[in-house]
């Protein structure tokens, strides 16, 4: 029987508005009082607090019989646990008896969220699908004092208006991945019955209000300056001599009251975090106990009861089977916000996942069961070049960032644009891109975006990406899945085609880190262009591929494929799509005010990219010339 058979059969797109009208309808059961009642189902509906109380007892009976995997048991097994504090004994016991609410706080320091922030959001999501109330908690004040945690040095001070733009971009973010989070839920067969509840709270709600004198007052009573020094945090920066200003040093303060104040309004009992958090996560356990002893919830009875205490649950350091630290690519992180990084780009990152890291993957960043991914492993060892593990890893990924509709584009764009290997480009592709651009350009142009906002947020993340990728060095991988043809398309003026201009061109798209790099690659066979309408009778739109050749009579005008774009290849993999506009086209920019260069400025220090149609200024690239 095929592998498809064996695992779960993905299901249509499902939208947001598709979830809502998905009803428990006949799924009535009778209480004890012969009522009927309504579980609630996907979408968070009201059930009957008998109901919900008689569900969660029956699963807790299964639980203890051995018939059912405790919650702490399935996140172990699945790699989540690094640290419990509080007790992993404890913490089972109650996560089996409450449905107590668990959360993972994110503060917005960039436009996205990268793969890293995906391992305690993970066991957060299957805390989710299992039926406790789970809070993603925007960082927004604390953001603006900064966590020291694994840091030498302190942050950066972002300006008010990258904060709030940043602020913006995470929690669309963070409502999208809820989403795909549901509509997964749905794909895999996660229970109908099963009540569910989460939210997205903003900590600048309750922190803007806090009264600085009672702040102190009432949680700065009950934190001790021993602990807090003896954290690791602190330790290194005082003996690198960096030191470290008041305004760090208290942010977990700042990060325990958050946790006080969702203990209190929403019963949140488990925070989770990445294994830095640990000392902070420590932190506040200690001060909600105080808290609750100052404010008198601490009754001589429960004082010692497992039931209202806190507890903290940390991720491993995720690295890769030959060390290196998971999450980065080229030495720059990898978004999961589709505007920073493609769909194409990160199908890709994940398809070249090593065999020997891809069950674990498979386990911390997709809903398959642990029989699935058995299923999918044993197919797997059997033809390891079909690499079947790393597309279902890749594809359900891309699902949970970007939704169904956006893996499935994905991964047909991967069969097309790699069906023949490295000898071919397949022209479809270019046209497609070429075509998606032109349509966000009309798009913009007549207003029929929700304009100024939008192409705002889109503007900072194009920066953002540029400042943190500029002085990367390419990557020197080999596998023929790596960035390819999805990556995005910068644009250069006509001016800067002439005869014996490849090296300053391959050096613009990023496929050689200085003029001089450039004409070394060329010098070695390592850098391809795409000739026009090189197909053969049979395949037409497959394009041949061909060495550049060196020489200051060579012209790239005589390679415009469409004649409107050179597509440059450097070594067997590193596809960059280079598009041709005019001067003027150029100067103007399609976002006024924002990377408006000019044609000889490609010979200085800046080079436009486009990201979807709208430039933004490179800042720090090497000089092109040698």
């Amino acid at each position: 029987m095929s592998l498809l058979r064996h695992l779960s059969r993905p299901r249509q797109y499902v939208c947001q508005h598709c979830i809502r009208r998905v009803h428990v309808v006949g799924y009535g059961t009778r209480s004890k009082h012969g009522r009927n009642v309504k579980e609630e189902s996907w979408t968070g509906e009201e059930t009957t607090a008998v109901a919900r109380q008689d569900a969660w007892q029956k699963q807790a009976g299964r639980i203890r019989s051995g018939a059912q995997q405790s919650m702490l048991s399935v996140l172990e097994e699945r790699g989540f646990v690094k640290d419990v504090a509080g007790g992993r004994q404890t913490l089972d016991w109650l996560l089996t008896e409450k449905r107590i609410g668990a959360y993972v706080g994110v503060d917005p320091t960039a436009p996205s969220l990268h793969v890293g922030h995906l391992l305690p959001l993970m066991a957060l999501y299957w805390m989710y699908l299992h039926g406790y109330y789970t809070v993603s908690l925007l960082g927004a004040a604390t953001v603006q004092i900064g966590d020291p945690s694994g840091r030498t040095t302190a942050r950066s001070r972002q300006g008010a208006d990258t904060q709030g733009l940043n602020i913006q971009s995470i929690k669309l973010q963070l409502d999208k991945l809820w989403n795909n989070v549901q509509c997964l839920g749905i794909k895999h067969r996660s229970s109908p019955l099963t009540s569910r509840k989460q939210a997205i709270l903003n900590n600048k709600k309750w922190l803007e209000k806090l009264n600085a004198v009672e702040f102190m007052r009432d949680l700065g009573s009950g934190m001790r300056l021993g602990s807090m020094l003896a954290r690791d945090s602190v330790k290194l920066r005082m003996e690198t001599g960096e030191g470290m200003a008041i305004s760090e040093f208290s942010y977990p303060l700042f990060q325990a009251y958050d946790w006080w104040n969702m203990y209190q309004a929403h019963g949140v009992q488990l925070q989770i975090g990445g294994s830095d958090q640990y000392g902070n996560i420590c932190a506040g356990m200690d001060a909600v106990s105080h808290m609750r002893k100052i404010y008198g919830l601490d009754k001589r009875n429960d004082q010692d009861d497992p039931k209202v205490a806190t507890y903290g649950l940390t991720t491993p350091l995720l690295t890769t089977a030959s060390g290196e630290k998971f999450g980065k690519s080229a030495g720059n992180a990898v978004w999961l916000d589709k505007e920073m990084m493609n769909s194409f780009d990160l199908y890709q990152y994940f398809l070249r996942t090593a065999d020997d890291d891809v069950e674990r993957y498979l386990k911390l960043f997709t809903f398959l069961t642990m029989d699935e991914i058995r299923l999918l492993m044993g197919e797997q060892r059997r033809d390891e070049s079909k690499r079947k593990a790393q597309h279902i890893l890749a594809r359900e990924i891309v699902e949970l960032a970007h939704g169904a509709a956006d893996a499935k584009k994905a991964e047909a764009a991967h069969k097309e644009a790699f069906s023949h290997g490295t000898n071919t480009f397949p022209l479809s592709v270019l046209r497609n891109k070429i075509g998606a651009i032109e349509k966000s350009e009309s798009t913009t142009r007549y207003g029929m975006i929700s304009a100024k906002r939008h192409l705002e947020l889109s503007a900072h993340k194009a920066s953002f990406v540029a400042a943190s990728t500029a002085q990367a060095t390419p990557s020197t991988t080999h596998d023929p899945a790596a960035n390819g043809a999805g990556s995005n398309i910068i644009s250069l003026p006509l001016s800067a085609l002439s005869p014996g201009s490849f090296p300053r061109i391959l050096h613009a798209a990023g496929l050689a880190s200085s003029k001089s790099e450039a004409h070394r690659l060329i010098a070695k066979k390592g850098a391809y262009v795409v000739v026009p309408n090189s197909g053969e009778t049979e395949s037409p739109t497959a394009l041949q591929w061909v060495n550049i050749e060196a020489g200051a009579t060579v012209d790239p005008n005589h390679f415009l494929v469409d004649f409107e774009a050179l597509i440059l290849r450097a070594g067997k993999s590193r596809i960059q799509i280079v598009r041709v506009v005019s001067d003027d086209k150029y100067e103007e920019g399609l976002l006024k005010g924002v990377g408006s260069g000019g044609k000889n400025e490609l010979e200085e220090k800046e080079i436009e990219v486009i990201y979807k149609g709208k430039t933004e200024e490179v800042e720090g690239v090497e000089d092109p010339r040698p």
